[in-house]
């Protein structure tokens, strides 16, 4: 076996899932000196409502390790990361990318964890991240499950899939017709059935083992059967079995994981639920037959059930329904299964099962187990991963293909960048799409009689340089003014030049025929927030309730919002500048002809909503 290695594993199952062959692989490789960071399920479906426990569980696990980092035993490290449960939105990969890759690395980084063997069980576009951005010395899939057939847009599984099998070095695939799907796009492809861990069930006494206490005084023969309740087990036929047989026992050892209605409250079906590894042993001796029930789809059309195995170790008639991987494990080893392909041929090959008393099998069953153990099938694992790394390490297969596919790709990603910056701007400059977000700043309403005209000064303006913005504005105020609106104008502006704004501003008025006793100035105030404060006070000294408000368009919603918290009293209505220049929408002005808006626009338009949102920080609105 391999040794001191360090490994990455992407696995499909989280590590207190049941114990499968994602667990004993990598505690096998654990315990032989190699370093292992076992990353929890990252998902393959989206979740749904009965998975809410299992995300809160990843959660907790995340809290109470160190950010989702935590040491399993010597050598062994599981990592519960917390991802977006959304395996196939780009916007959720993406983020995913970001957050997982980051802390991944950075433990990586403290531990050393240099050049390692990176194997994954998931096909994912997470997965493929993760393999994509380690470096790592080799790369290994392992196919244990048509993917395809657990989520609901196939396409990009199979996509993600594909990807990942050609970067692979080496694929170990769980049964044949998953062998010749991955032999298609890599030709390292090896098939390995889930083994079993013989060990653990050679060490129980099956003479004199002690029974575990949910089946002390059980009644009449007892079926069977080990792992999870998940929507390919057939309900049906457990409970057809049940009514045939109300005199048997029949025991269901795993965690529920679909709707279980159908048996749930039958009186001699027990559903003892997820037991300890360690355990089963003990329960599995205790059965007269063992079951396999599983509904014939597409998804278990590939799938070579785990748990045969385990019944083989204790000596234990199996009776299954008629999976294509079963039905080749009966050609190599001498048809030890009953396989149905019916629910009566099911009940009546379970019934002869139950009856046989003989034993005579037995020890071709436990001989079976032993050939299919995982001490041999980690071995030979092993062997195919030390000359895949010696091969590798003299001469790397395909290297002139492999860089030329670097170039592709990161021309491929130069284009799609390009492309998306190409349409941003094309977005941005040549659509109204700023003028449409910018439109809840504007308010601009029909001047009415009012007690006086009020200007903000423009200051640096919107362009950002000095001496622009107050001619519009002041040239707006005297149209209202000699249109008898108001008799008075206020000018407020604490922004100094060559002189101060607000004495500018009431020079230009004079000069346009506003009498200079209709002029009031305020020339303090350093910000809209003042700009507004100050009017008040001037209002409220004059007794003055109404107000018409002239200042820049895209300036007044954060006008209203300052007046709205600190001068709620004052009846304003806004009548900002009409045809700005600044803010000239028509081609002439902005340097192309089809341009619709141009860079000192945007910046005007976002310095308003940065003001609103730093006004808002303040307790400004």
């Amino acid at each position: 076996m391999i040794k001191n290695e360090n490994i990455v594993c992407i696995s499909s199952i989280d590590w207190d899932f049941i114990w499968q062959g994602h667990q004993e692989i990598m505690d096998a490789f654990a315990k032989n000196g190699n370093r292992v960071l076992f990353i929890e399920n990252t998902g393959v479906r989206s979740p749904g409502i009965k998975d809410i426990p299992r995300l809160r569980k990843r959660l907790v696990s995340w809290i109470k390790s160190a950010k989702g980092f935590r040491e399993e035993r010597e050598n062994l490290f599981v990592y519960s990361p917390l991802v977006l449960p959304f395996p196939y939105s780009r916007l959720a990969r993406f983020i995913n990318k970001y957050t997982l890759l980051r802390s991944l690395k950075r433990w990586l980084k403290v531990m050393g964890f240099r050049d390692p063997i990176i194997w994954t069980f998931l096909p994912t576009g997470t997965a493929v991240d993760i393999a994509g951005n380690i470096d790592g010395k080799l790369l290994i899939y392992y196919c244990i499950a048509d993917f395809y057939k657990l989520v609901d847009n196939s396409a990009k599984v199979k996509r993600t899939e594909d990807e990942l099998i050609k970067r692979c070095d080496l694929v170990f695939a769980q049964g044949d017709l998953l062998k010749e799907r991955c032999r298609r796009l890599n030709k390292n492809v090896h098939k390995f059935p889930f083994g079993v861990n013989i060990e653990a069930f050679e060490s129980y006494d099956r003479l004199n083992g002690k029974l575990p206490k949910e089946l002390e005084g059980i009644r009449g023969p007892v079926v069977g059967y080990v792992g999870g309740l998940h929507r390919h087990v057939d309900f049906e036929l457990i409970r057809f079995i049940s009514d045939k047989h109300p005199d048997w026992s029949i025991v269901m050892i795993g965690p529920v994981q679909a709707d279980i209605s159908e048996i749930d409250k039958r009186k001699n079906i027990l559903l003892l639920g997820k037991k300890d590894f360690n355990d089963l042993p003990a329960y599995i001796n205790r059965f007269d037959a063992c079951m396999i029930p599983y509904i014939i789809n597409d998804y278990t059309m590939t799938v070579f059930p785990t748990k045969l195995n385990e019944y083989h170790a204790m000596g234990k008639p199996v009776v299954s329904t008629s999976l294509p991987e079963v039905i080749d494990f009966n050609k190599k080893n001498n048809a030890l299964i009953a396989v149905a392909a019916a629910r009566e041929d099911f009940d009546s090959k379970l019934a002869a099962a139950v009856a046989d008393k003989s034993g005579g099998l037995a020890d071709m069953r436990i001989k079976s187990a032993k050939n299919n153990s995982w001490t041999e099938r980690i071995e030979e694992m092993s062997r195919l991963i030390q000359s895949t790394m010696e091969r590798k390490a003299v001469s790397p297969p395909h290297w002139r293909e492999s860089f030329l596919q670097l170039y592709k790709t990161a021309r491929v990603r130069m284009i799609k960048i390009l492309a998306a910056a190409i349409t941003v701007y094309g977005l941005i400059f040549y659509t109204p799409i700023i003028w449409y977000a910018a439109k809840p700043l504007l308010i601009s309403q029909t001047p009415v009689k009012a007690d006086c005209i009020v200007v903000y000064g423009g200051g640096v303006g919107e362009s950002g340089k000095a001496g622009q913005g107050y001619e519009e504005r002041v040239q707006r105020a005297v149209e209202l003014y000699k249109s008898e609106y108001a008799g008075k104008m206020i000018f407020l502006s604490g922004y100094a030049y060559l002189f101060k704004e607000p004495l500018v501003m009431k020079a230009l008025a004079i000069s346009l025929g506003v009498p200079e006793k209709d002029i009031i100035l305020e020339d303090m105030a350093k910000n809209t927030f003042e700009n507004v404060e100050f009017t008040r006070r001037i209002v409220q000294k004059h007794g003055w309730r109404h107000i018409l408000l002239v200042s820049s368009p895209y300036h007044m919603g954060r006008v209203s919002l300052v007046f709205r918290k600190i001068a709620g009293d004052i009846d304003v209505t806004y009548t900002p500048i009409v045809n700005g220049h600044f803010y000239a929408r028509t081609p002439g002005n902005l340097g192309s002809r089809w341009k619709r808006i141009n860079i000192e626009q945007i910046r005007g338009i976002l310095h308003e909503y940065i003001g609103i949102l730093y006004y808002w920080f303040k307790g400004y609105i």
